[in-house]
């Protein structure tokens, strides 16, 4: 059964185009629900802006790199507003390095 470990791990490579960094360090992934024995995967994210223009973009990639693990049959990507990300609390050490903030 897939782990949430492992699908955030297949996440991590999944970038946000318009800052080149991955959506697990700029801690756009909120959640993920592992649903009838790790067939079913519900991930709840954001995103750096409500008008990212890459929205549908990001929504397949993280979709389908979900759906490369090994028993997945089906992801679901679920976009939430709330909380508003904040990359001063949300995003991790190195992606706070890339974006310049302290």
């Amino acid at each position: 059964m897939v782990t949430e470990e492992q699908v955030m791990d297949a996440l991590r490579p999944v970038q946000d185009p318009e800052v080149h960094i991955g959506l697990v360090d700029l801690g756009l992934i909120y959640g993920v629900d592992i649903m009838e024995e790790g067939k079913k995967v519900s991930i709840t994210m954001t995103l750096t802006s409500p008008m990212c223009p890459a929205a549908p973009e990001l929504m397949t990639m993280v979709k389908v790199a979900t759906e490369k693990l090994d028993g997945v049959d089906e992801a679901t990507i679920n976009m939430v507003w709330e909380p508003a990300w904040d990359p001063k609390t949300m995003a991790s050490d190195d992606a706070k390095d890339m974006l310049g903030i302290w």
